[in-house]
C-alpha cells in the first residue's frame, strides 16, 4: 500500500436528486493516514495492538476554533486530544486558548461514568478535577483531565462534548505522535462521540483506489446504492470479563476460501462463557485478526489453493506486525498479483468477500533478491494476546458500512467508494 499523508477535510456539498439528506445530517470526505509499523493509536486495553495505517478526520475544537486531526475508531469510546505543552507539538490542542473549554470536576456525574477505555478508574487530582488514564498493553499510556468543549463540523457546532485532555503519557514514537492530535471514539458507549452527537446511525465508505472515501452522520437515502445486507449486533445483557458490550459485535458464522467452507464447527465462532471470542467491526484496526484455530484453518486452506500461484516466503522468524505469519515472494517485475481465491467472511444475514489486492499487503522496504514480500492480510489473534475476532478497515474497503445503532445492526454492500464520493458531490 502506498504511503500517503492524509487527513479528513470538511466540505460544503452540492446535493443532487440522487439522494436525500436532512439539514441535521453531516457528510465528510475520508482519506487514510500512513503511520510506521508498530505505531498504536488505540486506547482500548483489550484490543490494543499494533497496526500501521489509521483513518483520520480533521475538525475544529474550541473557541476560537483550533484545527485537530483525529483517528476514527469504532472500537473505542472516549474521544481524547493531546493537549499542547510546547511549541514543538503544533498539532496538539491548547485548552488555554479556548474560551469554551471547561474541565470536568470530580463531583460531576460525568466523572463516574464507566467505560472499558479506562484500565485504571478515574480519580480526583489535586485541583479536584476528574483525572483519567488510558493504557496500552505495550505499557504506553496517555493521561489527563476529562473536559467539555465545542466541536465543529463545517457550520455545525456541538457544545459541551466530553473528551479527554491528555497532557502526559509515554509513547514508542514521539515523532509520529506529533502528526495526529488524538482519537475520535465511535462505539456505542455513552461517552462516545456519535452518542454525544445524538445520531443513531452513521456510515462510511473507504476507497482502495486512492485511499479516499466518505463519512456520513445520520440517515441518508441513496437511490444508486444497492440494498444493504444487515447483520444484527450481538448484545450481552450481563457483564463478562472479555466481552466488550459497547463494541459493534456481529456473529461470524463461517469462512470460505473460493467455494470451500472451512470445516470448523460454528461453536468456534461463538463467544464462550467469559465473553472471549466476540467478533468486532473496528475502524481503528487495519487488518483482520482471527482466533488461532480459525486462523490456522484459513491459512492452510489458502496455502492449498495458492500453491501453484504464489511462492511462500520461507523465513520462520519473520512475522509481519506480530501476527501475520503467511507471506509470499512476488517478483518485482511482475505486473500485479495473480488471480487469487476470494476469502469470504459469513455473518448472520450478510457476507463480506475479500478479493484481489486486499488479500495481500506489500511489506514496505523488504526486498529479497528480485522479490518483494507480500503478506496475507489476515492475522492470528493469539499471537497478539487478544481474545477476539477483529474485522479491520482494510477489509472494509469498497464496502458501504452502515452502523445502525437504533436498530442494533450493521449493514454492508459492495460499492466503488471512489465513485460514491463523486456522486455525493465531494471533490478531493
Amino acid at each position: 500500500m502506498a504511503s500517503v499523508s492524509l487527513f479528513f477535510i470538511l466540505y460544503s456539498l452540492l446535493f443532487t436528486s440522487s439522494y436525500s439528506i436532512s439539514d441535521k445530517n453531516l457528510i465528510l470526505p475520508l482519506k487514510i493516514k500512513s503511520l510506521p509499523t508498530g505505531y498504536d493509536q488505540k486506547p482500548t486495553n483489550k484490543l490494543s495492538f499494533h497496526h500501521n495505517v489509521s483513518l483520520t478526520v480533521s475538525l475544529s475544537v474550541g473557541s476560537p476554533p483550533q484545527q485537530v486531526t483525529m483517528v476514527l475508531d469504532t472500537g473505542s469510546e472516549l474521544t481524547w486530544l493531546r493537549c499542547k505543552k510546547s511549541p514543538t507539538t503544533p498539532l496538539w490542542y491548547d485548552p488555554l486558548r479556548s474560551k469554551s473549554y471547561t474541565p470536568v470536576p470530580c463531583t460531576s456525574p460525568t466523572c463516574s461514568t464507566r467505560t472499558r477505555d479506562f484500565t485504571v478508574p478515574v480519580s480526583c487530582d489535586s485541583r479536584k478535577l476528574c483525572h483519567a488514564i488510558v493504557s496500552y498493553v505495550d505499557a504506553t499510556s496517555v493521561e489527563g483531565n476529562l473536559a467539555y468543549d465545542t466541536f465543529r463540523f463545517t457550520n455545525s457546532e456541538l457544545p459541551g462534548i466530553v473528551f479527554g485532555c491528555m497532557d502526559t503519557g509515554s509513547s514508542s514514537n514521539q515523532d509520529e505522535d506529533s502528526k495526529t492530535t488524538g482519537l475520535l471514539g465511535m462505539n456505542r458507549g455513552s461517552l462516545s462521540f456519535v452518542s454525544q452527537m445524538g445520531y443513531s446511525k452513521f456510515s462510511y465508505c473507504i476507497s482502495s483506489r486512492d485511499s479516499t472515501g466518505v463519512l456520513l452522520f445520520g440517515d441518508v437515502k441513496i437511490s444508486w446504492l444497492k440494498p444493504l445486507s444487515y447483520t444484527p449486533l450481538v448484545n450481552m445483557s450481563r457483564p463478562l470479563p472479555y466481552f466488550d458490550r459497547v463494541a459493534y459485535t456481529v456473529q461470524l458464522e463461517g469462512i470460505k476460501v473460493g467455494t470451500s467452507i472451512l470445516g470448523l464447527p460454528k461453536s468456534v465462532y461463538v463467544p464462550d462463557h467469559t465473553g472471549a471470542g466476540q467478533t468486532m467491526v473496528d475502524s481503528g484496526t487495519q487488518f483482520t485478526f482471527l482466533l488461532g484455530p480459525v486462523y490456522i484453518a484459513l491459512k492452510n486452506e489458502f496455502l492449498k489453493q495458492t500453491r501453484s500461484l504464489l511462492r511462500v516466503y520461507e523465513d520462520p522468524d519473520f512475522v509481519y506486525q506480530g501476527a501475520m505469519d503467511l507471506c509470499y515472494r512476488v517478483d518485482r517485475s511482475r505486473a500485479g498479483l495473480p488471480v487469487l481465491p476470494s476469502v469470504t467472511m459469513m455473518f448472520r444475514g450478510a457476507e463480506m468477500s475479500i478479493t484481489g489486492e486486499r488479500l495481500l499487503v506489500q511489506v514496505p522496504g523488504l526486498i529479497k533478491g528480485n522479490d518483494q514480500i507480500h503478506c496475507f492480510t489476515f492475522g492470528n489473534s493469539d499471537l497478539l494476546g487478544i481474545e477476539a475476532y477483529v474485522i479491520g478497515h482494510h477489509h472494509q474497503e469498497n464496502m458501504w458500512m452502515e452502523f445502525d445503532i437504533a436498530n442494533s445492526r450493521v449493514g454492508l454492500a459492495e460499492v466503488r467508494c471512489d465513485l460514491a464520493s463523486q456522486k455525493l458531490g465531494i471533490g478531493l
